[in-house]
């Protein structure tokens, strides 16, 4: 019999685990994966931050086996405030409106998900981290652009530019 231990998101339907255990597959769940939760406040910070634009950015933080709010950018602070507020050594997501004029000189603002995971952050952490982002990212209806960063000049405000146009 083969056994495959791997993370099982909650996006992933029985369906498919009854097939390949009948076929000698054995899955064993993490729970910091299966237990993931997503506190209600992170969703109603977000549809603030949407509708009502009252945030900057938001920045999210795994706790106990759920998504928490950790820190709110008031609508003044910048890109690089929000940058400063992220942990050099420990994994976050976050969101971020950012303003831009087009070519075309029209004023936009498109919403960024960012999955942040620096080299120096503990291996278990980014595993919880990474394994949980989807079933979050599902929660916060509205994100335009996706980015992953695991050190600041994968997420520096070129790069931010150049995905927004």
């Amino acid at each position: 019999m083969y056994v495959i231990c791997m993370l099982i998101s909650l996006a992933a339907t029985s369906t498919y685990q009854m097939l390949l255990t009948r076929l000698g597959f054995c899955f064993c769940q993490a729970n910091a994966v299966s237990g993931m939760a997503v506190q209600d406040e992170c969703k109603l910070k977000f549809l603030e931050l949407k509708a009502k634009r009252n945030y900057r950015f938001i920045i999210f933080k795994i706790e106990a086996q759920q998504v928490v709010v950790e820190k709110l950018g008031s609508p003044e602070e910048s890109y690089d405030d929000f940058t400063n507020s992220l942990p050099a050594d420990e994994c976050r997501y976050a969101v971020f409106d950012f303003d831009f004029i087009t070519d075309e000189n029209c004023q936009k603002s498109k919403i960024f998900f960012i999955a942040w995971s620096p080299d120096t952050s503990k291996v278990r952490m980014k595993m919880v981290y990474a394994s949980s982002k989807d079933r979050f990212k599902r929660e916060l209806d509205g994100i335009q652009v996706e980015l992953q960063a695991t050190d600041p000049s994968e997420m520096s405000i070129d790069i931010i530019k150049g995905r927004a146009l």
